[in-house]
């Protein structure tokens, strides 16, 4: 592993653990010619994957993506990293077990609001107002009944 600081090609693992939902392994390492320290994840990746977007496009599948647009939906609001990370892993594991190498980029964006409904309902409304595209104040009510009416049952 190369030195983030220094660029030195030789660094020293000086602690590694597996992250709470062992899905990850973190490592404490150390760079024996500027003596930083660092830490870097280590996580399994079964396949890689590109994303179908509307239009025909094709990008390469980030993880990180993902973890970015629910800290966007989920800001300010009562969420951990932690529990973000776990429910990106999940998606992750998700889109990898079915095996294709090519996921429409809708199925990414179902997959991320059922995550959020599990982890807060004002993210959860965040995020759709981006995912479904509301236009207008029409567009939130509507949206919001139909919510509401789920939460009933």
């Amino acid at each position: 592993m190369r030195c983030p600081f220094c660029g030195n090609e030789e660094t020293q693992v000086k602690d590694s653990r597996p992250t709470e939902d062992n899905s990850t392994i973190r490592r404490r390492r150390s760079c024996p010619e500027c003596e930083q320290r660092f830490t870097t994840f280590e996580r399994v990746q079964l396949r890689e994957m590109t994303v179908l977007k509307e239009g025909g496009r094709k990008q390469p599948f980030t993880r990180d993506k993902i973890i970015r647009s629910m800290q966007v939906a989920l800001r300010k609001r009562p969420v951990d990293l932690d529990e973000i990370e776990q429910e990106a892993n999940k998606i992750v594991r998700i889109l990898e077990s079915q095996g294709e190498p090519e996921i429409v980029s809708d199925k990414i964006g179902a997959l991320v609001m059922e995550a959020l409904t599990r982890l807060d309902a004002v993210g959860y409304i965040r995020f759709a107002s981006v995912y479904k595209d509301f236009r207008n104040p029409e567009d939130f009510n509507d949206f919001l009944n139909k919510v509401s009416h789920l939460k009933d049952k």
